[in-house]
């Protein structure tokens, strides 16, 4: 708070959010943190709000809000290949199974698997369809054989139901009612602890879009496949692509020296006695 009073040019009475929003692209210029921000903006509004509660001051608080700074949610981390060999060695029930690898080939977030239906999946197109996903958007993507394998397997011992989720809770007072979002990342809760590895419903799909970024697929795709309504989230996941950019720079560079000419070689003049 002190570094705002000191820069104020005016009476402590007479500061205006113009002048709130003066300091904050001060800040802004030197480069300091979103967070670090944040806190001199909640410092400002707390004293100003202690002046007019308890000094009975009769003054506007100029900190108004709105004017934090949004701050970048960071990824999770992608699943190394041996904790995702590992975190699955465990997996005794198909049903479980079949979960956590749509979220793990296909990207389908936790809710979405809680919501998928039978008339969803198309077997002979190997893709699925993804209803009402986040924003209300439907989107089509699509499993590979080990995905649908574990699917398949699964609804071989689904047992018959009216109901169209494919997901079911398998005993208890709920027997044969939708498994909940809750309900699926207990699961990965439960799984998580038992093998002493991290992994969460969320991971599993950022493992997805990073590993699609590291064998070369395309980022408009990687894009459609998530559901990602604005690209700039996708382009995140290139901050988690090392590989990527190894492979890219390799693959550039032999196109680059492929095409180069090479220095003749000088001849060596010939020896005069």
């Amino acid at each position: 708070m002190k570094y705002f009073l000191l820069w104020l040019p005016v009476p402590v009475e007479e500061a205006t959010p113009a002048y709130v929003k003066r300091y904050l692209d001060l800040l802004l210029e030197k480069k300091l943190a979103a967070k670090t921000i944040n806190e001199r903006l909640v410092a400002i509004r707390s004293f100003y709000r202690y002046l007019r509660e308890e000094e009975d001051l009769e003054i506007d608080n100029p900190a108004r809000s709105g004017m934090a700074l949004r701050m970048a949610k960071p990824l999770p981390k992608n699943i190394r290949q041996s904790d995702l060999e590992l975190f699955f060695s465990i997996i005794t029930k198909k049903r479980d199974r079949a979960m956590f690898m749509l979220m793990l080939r296909c990207g389908l977030r936790v809710e979405e698997v809680a919501n998928l239906c039978l008339d969803d999946i198309d077997y002979q197109c190997s893709q699925i369809v993804v209803r009402g996903g986040k924003g209300g958007k439907d989107r089509t993507t699509y499993f590979n054989r080990d995905a649908g394998s574990a699917l398949a397997a699964y609804l071989r011992i689904r047992p018959p139901t009216r109901v169209q989720k494919i997901f079911l809770v398998e005993k208890g007072t709920y027997k044969k009612k939708p498994l909940s979002v809750r309900g699926i990342q207990m699961r990965a809760e439960y799984y998580s602890k038992k093998c002493g590895v991290h992994v969460s419903c969320h991971q599993l799909r950022h493992t997805m879009a990073t590993q699609l970024l590291n064998n070369g697929a395309d980022i408009v795709a990687i894009q459609e496949l998530l559901g990602h309504s604005n690209i700039e989230l996708t382009i995140r996941y290139s901050k988690l692509s090392s590989l990527k950019a190894q492979h890219d720079y390799y693959q550039a560079m032999e196109k680059i020296t492929a095409n180069e000419i090479e220095e003749p070689t000088a001849e060596v003049p010939p020896i005069r006695n």
